[in-house]
């Protein structure tokens, strides 16, 4: 399309959909509460965040597959960038006392982030692969989220990726069931060893996935601790158990592999 054949009438206003975006928050309490209007953004805020990351895991894993190393890299260190801004995210949430999101917790009844389609998909991506994950989901997103566990996750497309490049991948592993967990192979842990020793740019591919590992963590964290504050040992809005389900998801890392090589340097 030609320059002269754009909407002349665009604006940035009817290009972003302003208008429509800012008609979706919708508290729902008496008044309503002060702090419903925080808490319905911040969450909105996140979905479109985790819209994003899915876009780019997907473009992160075709161009790893592709064998381009300088176009992953900066794709990795925005997925990296963009978990970092989840993380601040929650200061912000933290400015709300316990007293405060009371006013209105019982106005949100059983709805729960546990219930959140997109970041489920997200860990799909990463390489979670556990049928019971999106069971609480409507079919036709349980059906999207098994579709993407189908296919490589980005941990596989990195495998892909280091094979391109010479590294001596197992076949069996490259060509393994992608539905399945992925299993530590020390044939593996030996690549990734010499990766390091001998080969800087599939190293650094290798930290930024460190570095999303970690933020990943970090974020997981501070949610832990900042639903801990707001809510002490409470049960979850969703029926989950709270505090204590989250903090069950601490210190699992993604890429465990990169992991265990620390200690064999």
């Amino acid at each position: 399309m030609s320059e002269s054949e754009f909407d002349s009438a665009l604006t940035y206003t009817s290009y972003l959909a302003i208008d429509d975006l800012l008609s979706l928050q919708k508290p729902l309490s008496d008044g309503p509460e002060h702090d419903e209007m925080l808490f319905i953004i911040i969450h909105q805020s996140y979905e479109l965040w985790f819209k994003q990351l899915i876009h780019e895991f997907e473009a992160a894993g075709k161009s790893l597959e592709t064998g381009d190393t300088h176009r992953s890299l900066a794709i990795l260190g925005r997925i990296r960038t963009i978990l970092k801004v989840c993380v601040t995210q929650v200061d912000i949430l933290e400015t709300m006392t316990p007293l405060q999101f009371n006013a209105f917790r019982g106005y949100l009844s059983s709805s729960s982030g546990f219930q959140s389609a997109q970041f489920r998909k997200v860990e799909a991506l990463l390489g979670r692969r556990d049928s019971k994950m999106a069971a609480h989901l409507p079919l036709d997103v349980q059906a999207e989220i098994n579709e993407i566990s189908s296919r490589n996750s980005i941990w596989d497309s990195t495998l892909a990726y280091l094979a391109k490049r010479g590294h001596k991948i197992p076949s069996e592993i490259l060509e393994r069931d992608k539905s399945t967990h992925y299993q530590t192979d020390p044939r593996v842990i030996e690549v990734l060893l010499a990766v390091h020793r001998n080969d800087p740019e599939s190293a650094m591919i290798c930290e930024r996935l460190m570095d999303i590992d970690e933020g990943l963590q970090e974020w997981r964290y501070r949610h832990v601790k900042m639903v801990e504050r707001t809510i002490g040992q409470k049960a979850g809005t969703g029926g989950s158990d709270g505090v204590k389900y989250l903090a069950s998801t601490l210190f699992n890392p993604v890429f465990k592999d990169l992991w265990d090589i620390r200690s064999q340097f």
